[in-house]
């Protein structure tokens, strides 16, 4: 009895999440870090059987099975856990280590799990700032390549013009300039704007507020547009206008998205909807750097998703999944952001994309 008193309570300190499973990987035993990570409660659970605590839990019963009959310790690494916290599912992505145990009363398996959601977000904005940085790096040397014999092009179009008495032949050297400033235009937009951030001070809620009422002017009552804003967030230093380019570029995919014909069958019951929210987050980090306070902006559309082989590929230009779009409008609208020292970042699947606009509050306080 008081060795096993003195697991408890060493279970109990521990910040690593911890499940105690006895012979028939029934629960005996969930310490409190796992209970917050896994949305499970010790007093409800107790004695239930892992399949039953977990949803979709299939190859991890499989996995602790063999664990336990092989008496060696296994490692999982990146593993999802899904559990249903009151009406809530509670997702997380860990590694975990199940080790067979013979000297804790009524347990056979402990399951030590570390959570790795975090982590894995900080290198998937780590790779995205890399990507942006060298598609910049790359942009600026193509621009610099193409301008300049674009230019003598030009230039030697212009001069021919001038030696033709003929209209026949100055039209050809016309269609040459056209298409050349045409070229010209073009990398320039691939470069995004040339005027430098203007910051000043702004409330955000008024730049997501300007987007909503340009989008339901566009689509009337196709789209459900709602919002969902945190009021405590406070006013910022940023370019309003760029920033309404980003959000608008963003909100105008999610009604392409809508709109698009072959899937209907998502809007049997809610109907097509977007929905732009904001939140305000404290110490969250940024790449590799960690903010004080940081303004969330989501915008969520129920629509078809963006294609699997497309998602780690959408800030990067000239990549679009609609044969009519240049593919520049998120790979500028990331651009800016980052201008701002934020990121932008996506996550999709069928009749759920989410884009996530961090934007840090530095030397701010609420």
């Amino acid at each position: 009895m008081i060795a096993e008193h003195l697991h408890t309570r060493l279970l109990e300190n521990m910040s690593t999440a911890v499940l105690l499973l006895d012979q028939k990987l029934r629960l005996s035993h969930i310490n409190a870090a796992a209970e917050v990570l896994l949305g499970l409660s010790g007093a409800r659970h107790q004695q239930e059987a892992i399949g039953k605590l977990l949803i979709d839990a299939s190859e991890t019963e499989r996995i602790l099975q063999e664990t336990l009959d092989s008496g060696q310790p296994h490692t999982q690494r990146e593993a999802v856990l899904t559990s249903l916290h009151g009406s809530e599912l509670v997702k997380a992505t860990v590694d975990y280590t199940a080790t067979p145990v013979d000297d804790i009363p009524g347990s056979a398996l402990m399951v030590e799990i570390q959570p790795i959601d975090r982590l894995l977000r900080i290198n998937k904005e780590a790779r995205l700032f890399s990507s942006q940085e060298s598609s910049n790096a790359l942009l600026k040397g193509l621009a610099h390549e193409i301008k300049n014999p674009l230019g003598g092009v030009r230039g030697a179009a212009q001069l021919l013009e001038q030696e033709f008495d003929d209209p026949a032949l100055k039209e050809y050297t016309n269609i040459i300039i056209q298409e050349a400033d045409r070229l010209r235009k073009l990398v320039d937009r691939m470069l995004g704007p040339n005027e430098p951030i203007e910051f000043a001070t702004i409330n955000i809620h008024e730049v997501l507020e300007r987007v909503r009422q340009l989008i339901q002017v566009e689509v009337g009552d196709q789209i459900k547009i709602s919002t969902d804003y945190d009021p405590s967030i406070p006013e910022m230093l940023a370019d309003s206008e760029r920033l309404i380019q980003v959000v608008l570029n963003i909100t105008r995919n999610a009604v392409r998205a809508l709109t698009d014909v072959g899937h209907e069958d998502l809007y049997t019951e809610s109907g097509r909807t977007i929905q732009i929210s904001s939140r305000i987050y404290r110490h969250f980090t940024i790449g590799r750097r960690r903010h004080a306070l940081v303004c969330r902006i989501e915008i969520f559309d129920n629509g078809p998703g963006i294609p699997e082989d497309l998602i780690d590929k959408i800030f990067v230009p000239m990549v679009s999944g609609y044969a009519q779009s240049s593919g520049l409008g998120l790979a500028i609208a990331q651009s800016v952001i980052n201008q701002h020292k934020g990121l932008i970042d996506c996550s999709s699947e069928r009749g759920e994309t989410r884009f996530a606009i961090y934007l840090p509050l530095e030397g701010q306080t609420i």
